[in-house]
């Protein structure tokens, strides 16, 4: 590879390679993103029961944990494309099952029980691919850049994941408006052929020798690294915390139906109005890293999710609703590009799948469990209190993290 200055904001896209990643990365998020909006506005419009939207998380989450361990030692040894094209055609079918089910002579014919067992299977089915795809993806990250530009890569992969989550969202609803639901589903499963096509134009592909260890004790290996590693185990924390209690994308449907009245095309809105504020603070991060100081940075942000989080459940008002989805946003940008750089920096190369996996059960899935524990919330207590009550829990375990890690303060990844 051509040497690149590590001071170049642009150096990681200079690689084809890692313009080929975060390009599928971009379409890949947009696309789970708007089945996801689509199918849970279907959902809410069907049963009117936030229940059943956090049902939808949980569908999606217990196969991803039950999996992603596996798929991480799978990950540490096998091709990392060949894994992800795998899973991405279990994603595929997944969405192939919503287009026929939602076919209009099959859709009459359908109970709203059966309309629930195909919505909730085809979740599980997702979660299940994902289970596999997500340490791969993440494993096979840092092989695509040298070392010295970790941090500039973190930045940009995080930007065009967040320009994904706008864009899916954004369109989402207008696309349900206008293409209506089986249209717009086979939208997606086009969009998904077309991240099958960028994986292939992948050049690198990193493999390692066989792991000599039994599976169990390898997978202990993998956990065994997270729990000594005080920073990477704080940053997991911070970020499963806070999505867990903080996370309100799962009640925007009931928001935008009940709360403020502004239908699909504001629910795309809200879905978008945090990525905005996401891609917009990481564009600035590429030429001002948040790693220097970097575990102060980090503790600040998820404090402003926090409070951002309560102001959004307190308002009655759309835009004021949208500043605070979009501050929450800007918050979440700086965590996630410190934790990712964290993620790339500490793992040995052969361990890189399995500390993925380990971070994807308690991070990735935190947003599946966040939007079961925001629908049994909302369920029992209301959707405005569940929602303030998690932006306060978030307050607290920043708080308790803090007084442990002060020393983390001295850590510079940049």
């Amino acid at each position: 590879m051509k040497k690149i200055s590590s001071e170049d904001p642009y150096a990681a896209l200079r690689y084809s390679d890692f313009r080929f990643f975060i390009s599928n990365t971009f379409l890949f998020s947009a696309t789970i993103l708007i089945q996801e909006v689509i199918v849970g506005y279907e959902l809410y419009k069907m049963t009117h029961d936030p229940l059943a939207l956090g049902l939808i998380g949980l569908a999606e989450v217990v196969p991803f944990i039950i999996t992603s361990l596996f798929g991480g030692y799978i990950a540490d040894q096998k091709n990392k494309i060949t894994i992800m094209h795998l899973s991405l055609a279990v994603i595929t079918l997944g969405s192939v099952i919503l287009y026929v089910a939602f076919q209009p002579g099959i859709y009459n014919s359908l109970s709203q029980t059966q309309h629930l067992a195909v919505i909730y299977g085809v979740f599980a089915l997702i979660g299940f691919a994902k289970g596999f795809y997500s340490p791969a993806s993440s494993s096979l990250k840092p092989f695509l850049v040298p070392r010295a530009i970790y941090h500039n890569s973190s930045t940009w992969s995080s930007s065009f994941w967040q320009a994904g989550s706008i864009t899916g969202p954004a369109i989402a609803g207008f696309m349900y408006a206008y293409l209506g639901l089986t249209n717009t589903l086979l939208c997606v499963i086009l969009s998904f052929v077309v991240c099958w096509i960028l994986l292939g134009m992948i050049k690198t592909r990193p493999e390692f020798p066989k792991i000599s260890q039994p599976l169990l004790e390898s997978l202990k290996e993998g956990f065994r690294f997270v729990f000594k590693t005080r920073i990477v185990l704080y940053a997991i924390s911070l970020d499963l915390f806070s999505v867990l209690f903080g996370g309100v994308v799962a009640l925007l449907p009931i928001f935008a139906e009940d709360i403020l009245k502004v239908g699909p095309e504001g629910l795309g809105l809200l879905r978008a109005a945090p990525s905005i504020g996401s891609l917009l603070t990481m564009f600035a991060m590429a030429y001002y890293p948040p790693t220097h100081n970097a575990w102060r940075n980090m503790l600040v942000a998820v404090a402003g999710f926090g409070l951002f989080t309560i102001i959004f459940a307190l308002s009655t008002n759309f835009m004021l609703s949208c500043a605070a989805l979009f501050a929450t946003g800007v918050c979440d940008s700086v965590s996630v590009i410190v934790r990712q750089t964290i993620l790339l920096i500490y793992p040995p190369d052969e361990m890189r799948g399995r500390v993925a996996a380990v971070n994807g059960m308690f991070v990735s899935s935190s947003n599946e469990l966040g939007a079961f524990e925001s629908g049994v919330m909302a369920k029992a207590f209301g959707t405005v209190p569940s929602v303030a009550v998690g932006g306060v829990l978030t307050l607290f375990v920043v708080a308790w993290i803090y007084l442990r890690s002060k020393d983390l303060f001295l850590v510079r990844l940049s």
